[in-house]
């Protein structure tokens, strides 16, 4: 190939280096000129280009960038059209993305003008994801360096492919101790649900039993029977090859195959298998949706990959999950040893809405502050405290057969401050942090207060979690137990805006949209939302 600057003259058949605009052309880099293309170019006084000459033994960017592509793709991975020296490469189905590092390093270095980049090994790819796109950095490559890439390829077998999920039944198993909450283990089969729903695969049942391995082994045999896989929820976390979830595993016949692996968060995971379906250990981490190590291991399973602890102990490199500032200690107090607690402010007199209690409003037919408060108990919050004040005997009716504990503030006419302290001093003492959910905010999910709580992290310098909408700052607002004592200094209606002013180095903003800022504290705000007043 031939570049540099060319005369017009002699640029038909040339491909433009650079796009050139003036006067009423415009033509566009990599464009072929055509005779046409020449007439006009000269017509504007434009007297060279630079422009790529072709030679006999050239391939064109997009023919060597589309061989390449169909060379290196494998199984249930299809080529788009190639454009501009570019071919991309996507998953025919949903699967697991497999790739041979090696093959494609060998064919990186070919040529610096052939270029494969992909995604890492083992991601879960839905259908139509990209996978991996060939990019020729020149115009054209030379075809011996197409040929080169396409006998090895042809040699090595395919980089790339997907492993398939297949539609397996998984059966859950969950143990449960005293303090065990029936949502928490309600909102784990939720979470393992949607995990599976990704995969085409489906929850073929959920068994709960007592934290103790006879009764866990015998669930753990009878599920064996109908699913392809099993997993297993403990209420307390695998501690040792000998503890409850591996003692059960053997006493049910089967056998430990692995326990620990190298991926934070998900060190406490361990597999193993009861007549010849696997079983998964879940690690604490798998009841959240965030990726962790839980999900590595999960979908080797259901795209039908065999997981050997060899497999396991290579996944240390790429293994760090988090962004890590300063990792804590475990099970220290504030540091994440504790559960979120939520408070709920419904004191306030609702002076704006001239008379009537906002918080007693209706949305369909639920009370606002009821409204509010199911959605905090459908979060993972471990427990909600309801501060009453101005009717507070009205208020706890609504609440009537919720899962909250009351705590009263007489001094609720000073402002939100008196309310908030009341809050905190009803906490439990291991409480690592304090969601403040204001009553009138109707638009609030639970699934937003999660985001929040997922956000939450004070060894990591996210102590304060703000819900902003569009940038903008709103409410809840998510505290770390060291600024319960600041918080308990704050007066009037200010709340804790001037912590967050002397702490913004530790503050975190998870967007929510307008469920952050809407509140309804006039009649055209309620009506506007939806909500009406009725007679008491």
């Amino acid at each position: 190939m031939r570049f540099g600057e060319t005369p017009v003259a002699e640029a038909e058949g040339a491909i433009l280096a650079h796009s050139v605009k003036q006067g009423d052309i415009a033509f566009k880099k990599g464009r072929r000129l055509s005779g046409k293309d020449v007439s006009a170019l000269l017509g504007e006084g434009i007297e060279s280009v630079v422009a790529a000459r072709l030679e006999a033994s050239d391939v064109h960017e997009d023919e060597a960038a589309e061989r390449v592509a169909r060379a290196i793709a494998g199984p249930a991975v299809t080529v788009e059209a190639p454009f501009t020296g570019r071919a991309n490469l996507f998953a025919e189905k949903a699967g697991l993305f497999l790739v041979d590092r090696n093959l494609v390093d060998r064919v990186n270095r070919i040529d610096p003008g052939l270029t494969v980049a992909t995604l890492p090994p083992f991601a879960s790819a839905e259908a139509g994801r990209m996978l991996a796109t060939v990019k020729i950095i020149p115009f054209a490559l030379p075809e011996k360096v197409v040929a080169e890439a396409e006998r090895l390829l042809a040699a090595a077998g395919p980089a790339l492919s997907l492993a398939p999920y297949r539609p397996l039944r998984v059966a859950l198993v969950a143990t449960e101790l005293a303090g065990t909450k029936a949502k928490v283990l309600d909102k784990t089969r939720k979470i393992l649900e949607q995990r599976l729903e990704k995969a085409g695969a489906s929850l073929a049942g959920e068994t709960r039993v007592p934290h103790q391995s006879g009764p866990l082994a015998q669930a753990l045999a009878g599920a064996a029977e109908t699913a392809d896989l099993l997993i297993a929820f403990g209420a307390s976390a695998i501690t040792d090859e000998a503890d409850v979830i591996p003692a059960a595993i053997r006493q049910a016949g089967g056998r430990v195959l692995h326990f620990g692996m190298p991926v934070d968060p998900g060190n406490l995971l361990l597999v193993g298998e009861i007549g010849g379906r696997a079983v998964i250990g879940a690690p604490g981490c798998a009841r959240s949706p965030k990726e962790n190590g839980f999900d590595w291991v999960l979908n080797r399973f259901l795209a039908g990959l065999e997981v050997t602890p060899e497999d396991i102990s290579a996944m240390g490199v790429g293994g760090l999950l988090m962004e890590i500032v300063s990792r804590p200690q475990p099970r220290l107090p504030e540091e994440g040893g504790g559960d979120v607690v939520a408070i709920l402010l419904a004191a306030g007199r609702s002076r704006r809405m001239g008379g009537p209690n906002k918080l007693l409003a209706r949305f369909g037919e639920t009370p606002l502050v009821r409204r509010t408060a199911e959605v905090v108990l459908d979060s993972a919050a471990s427990e909600v405290v309801v501060v009453t004040g101005h009717m507070r005997a009205e208020i706890e009716a609504s609440l009537s057969g919720l899962a909250v504990s009351f705590v009263h503030n007489p001094d609720y006419e000073s402002g939100l401050a008196g309310s908030l302290k009341t809050g905190l001093r009803a906490l439990p003492e291991d409480a690592a942090g304090a969601l403040i959910v204001l009553a009138d905010m109707p638009n609030l999910t639970s699934e937003a207060l999660d985001a929040m709580m997922e956000a939450f992290a004070p060894g990591e310098g996210r102590g304060i979690v703000l819900a902003t909408a569009s940038g903008k700052r709103g409410n809840p607002v998510l505290w770390a137990r060291r600024y319960f004592p600041e918080l308990m200094q704050a007066s009037g209606d200010t709340g804790g805006r001037h912590v967050i002013g002397q702490h913004g180095e530790d503050v975190a903003e998870v967007e929510l949209g307008e469920a952050a800022r809407l509140d309804v504290d006039t009649p055209e705000a309620l009506a506007a939302a939806g909500g009406r007043i009725e007679e008491i």
